[in-house]
């Protein structure tokens, strides 16, 4: 099966959180100058306006710990949603010394549900969103609103819960929408059209992580080249709608070979390039085989014409054959070579010897520029 990365569909990657502790330190900010405008404009005193500022001395010094003394040297999502909590006790703890249900700075609850909803999703938004109506009915109760049976309260209550739940609602589809859109852009970005599989600059992202793993943790990891042997001959003879097919064709028969771990890319042309994780030289000898033989055993068809095809194999392993991502990639491109012009319709491993065998240099394409 082709192994597809879901880091972006699923789980916001180190830039993506980044991006959003951003926005969540202007949101925070905005909060602390809409209260100080409150205190600029009313000026409480006494108790009230002690407390008031007390809150904004504890915020500020929140924000600043987390945004710009480093506090927490990476970010995830669970540092994220602490954020949006301290932000409703914040706003709970302000509107509560300033007139409680009756307060001016109610309508600051927003700014923490809009920042959950575009950032945490659906399920803590919602949660968010019932605590803060929780916290609308006990600021009412306790500033004494009387008629708790009538219609005339609960019409008050709810034009007062309405925005809430309407910006949480819209707010979090919003979020649903440009994520399902980020997702599709960076599949297209990240996949070859023709075959479905990724493309070359994807793979190499995938592949930086996955030596830098196996370097870390000792773990073996291998890489194969592949090349179909006849494209060119079935382009002349059936058309470009048939070469087309044959990569489909390959890409399909590699698919049933792999693990879920591994991963599938298209340099170019008709060469591909394989990811084997955990995988020492002789798995992946014995993967590339039975890859080998299941193209060659197999037929596609073109236009009712039934064609087989073979395909060549070179790979390399870490560490027999190298501590660094350039030298392993380039010795796979070698040993790819050599299984080529032994006679094709084979496999070849990286030997010493292949330095001197006449085999052309690196590729530039093939370059990752990631060492141990």
């Amino acid at each position: 099966m082709i192994k597809l990365d879901t880091t972006a569909n699923n789980e916001p990657d180190q830039e993506e959180l980044k991006g959003f502790s951003r926005t969540i330190a202007e949101i925070e900010w905005l909060l602390l100058v809409l209260v100080m405008a409150y205190l600029v404009a009313v000026g409480p005193e006494g108790e009230d306006g002690t407390a008031i500022y007390m809150a904004l001395f504890f915020m500020g010094a929140f924000i600043l710990a987390l945004h710009y003394v480093h506090f927490y040297k990476k970010e995830t999502l669970t540092k994220l949603a602490i954020e949006t909590w301290v932000m409703i006790l914040f706003t709970t703890w302000v509107t509560w010394y300033s007139g409680q249900i009756n307060s001016p700075l109610l309508n600051l609850y927003l700014l923490p549900i809009i920042a959950s909803a575009l950032i945490l999703g659906k399920l803590m938004t919602s949660f968010e969103t019932l605590i803060v109506i929780g916290c609308y009915l006990v600021m009412a109760h306790e500033r004494g609103q009387n008629g708790i049976d009538s219609i005339a309260y609960w019409g008050k209550m709810l034009a007062l819960i309405a925005p809430v739940v309407l910006v949480a609602y819209i707010t979090t589809m919003l979020r649903a929408d440009i994520r399902y859109a980020v997702a599709r852009i960076r599949r297209i970005s990240d996949t070859d059209e023709l075959t479905g599989v990724y493309n070359m600059r994807a793979f190499s992202a995938i592949l930086r992580r996955a030596f830098q793993q196996s370097v870390r943790h000792n773990h073996p990891l291998s890489v194969v080249m592949l090349d179909s042997d006849n494209l060119k001959v079935i382009n002349d003879t059936h058309g470009h709608e048939a070469g087309n097919r044959l990569l489909q064709h390959v890409i399909r028969k590699v698919s049933e070979e792999l693990r879920r771990s591994d991963t599938i890319a298209r340099y170019g042309g008709d060469e591909f390039t394989i990811l084997l994780p955990e995988t020492n030289r002789g798995g992946a000898l014995e993967t590339a085989e039975r890859i080998r033989k299941s193209i060659e055993t197999s037929q596609f068809d073109a236009r009712g014409a039934r064609i087989t095809t073979t395909v060549s194999l070179g790979l390399a392993s870490y560490p027999e054959d190298g501590s660094n991502i350039d030298i392993l990639v380039d010795k796979a491109d070698r040993a790819l070579y050599k299984a080529k012009q032994s006679g094709r319709n084979q496999t070849a491993t990286y030997e010493i010897d292949d330095d001197s065998d006449g085999s052309p240099p690196t590729r530039p394409g093939l370059k990752y520029a990631t060492s141990s």
